[in-house]
């Protein structure tokens, strides 16, 4: 047996930075209170979801990896309680600027900073005015307690990342994220999202963390409401535990990782890819590549 305990938390954000991390630390607190080893908080927590709108002024929120409060104070809360930290915050880079996850392990140690990949653009997710497409490609890092793999929100959306990581050895997937109402509709994805990530589970047999924040945001002209229902999902994309729609909370499940690794070995689904046939992976219009190509 290998049981490791996983936590999602949620949270609403104001725009006073050191209020959120305060309220970001207590909840990580209270996962590892109840016996979380590896905790997940939602994406960009230090303010609100400031890409409703697109506004110069925000860019100034970037931050080197090394300068960010956010990333800096928790791997100091990660060393003190020994808990893995994925931390997302709004990274500068030289003349790029990123949205980025800095996984912290449990000596406080920065393992991999993972800048998101796919970056999305639509009303209320104006994306791609704030962040280049990310460069790091998806990788799985050796934390103290699991092998971990990544993304960021619009990036649970595709299968590829789940089976890309899953494919380098992820016992554990984790995905901040920031989503709710859509401007000038009445569209609810809870369900929908939900869905998705433990598919995503379920067809990797690899446990899944979703984070995501909760409450109203007012952003320039645009407000926003946060559905929370953040979750951690099972090996076979069983929910194992959930948070209601608009509260602050903190869930935690324990999972067995070499039981799931005995139960992905014991199906054929690695065993009988057949990678040279998927090349229209390799294409946005999904034509057919030969072999070699």
């Amino acid at each position: 047996m290998r049981p490791v305990t996983l936590a999602a938390t949620q949270m609403a954000c104001s725009w006073e930075v050191d209020e959120n991390i305060a309220t970001a630390e207590r909840l990580v607190h209270r996962a590892a209170e109840a016996g979380a080893q590896m905790i997940l908080l939602q994406e960009l927590f230090e303010r609100p979801y400031f890409c409703r709108e697109q506004h110069l002024d925000y860019l100034d929120f970037a931050t080197p990896q090394a300068a960010n409060t956010a990333v800096q104070h928790f791997r100091g809360i990660a060393k003190q309680l020994g808990v893995v930290l994925p931390i997302s915050y709004y990274e500068q880079a030289g003349l790029a600027r990123y949205n980025s996850l800095a996984i912290i392990d449990a000596d406080g140690e920065i393992l991999f900073n993972y800048r998101k990949t796919h970056i999305p653009q639509a009303p209320g997710y104006e994306e791609k005015y704030y962040f280049s497409p990310g460069d790091t490609g998806f990788e799985v890092v050796e934390t103290r307690f699991a092998r971990l793999g990544c993304g960021i929100c619009w990036d649970q959306w595709f299968p590829e990342t789940a089976r890309a990581l899953a494919l380098k050895g992820a016992e554990v997937l984790m995905f901040p994220t920031a989503i709710g109402d859509e401007p000038g509709s009445d569209l609810d994805s809870s369900g929908h999202w939900r869905r998705t990530m433990q598919g995503h589970a379920a067809a990797n047999m690899v446990p899944l963390v979703a984070s995501n924040r909760v409450g109203e945001e007012l952003v320039g002209n645009t407000p926003g409401r946060y559905y929370g229902t953040s979750f951690i999902a099972g090996y076979t994309g069983e929910i194992l535990a959930d948070c209601p729609e608009a509260v602050e909370d903190v869930i935690t499940a324990t999972v067995d990782l070499d039981e799931a690794a005995a139960y992905r070995g014991s199906w054929g689904p690695f065993r009988d890819r057949r990678p040279e046939m998927y090349t229209a992976l390799r294409t946005l219009d999904g034509r057919t590549l030969r072999p070699g190509t």
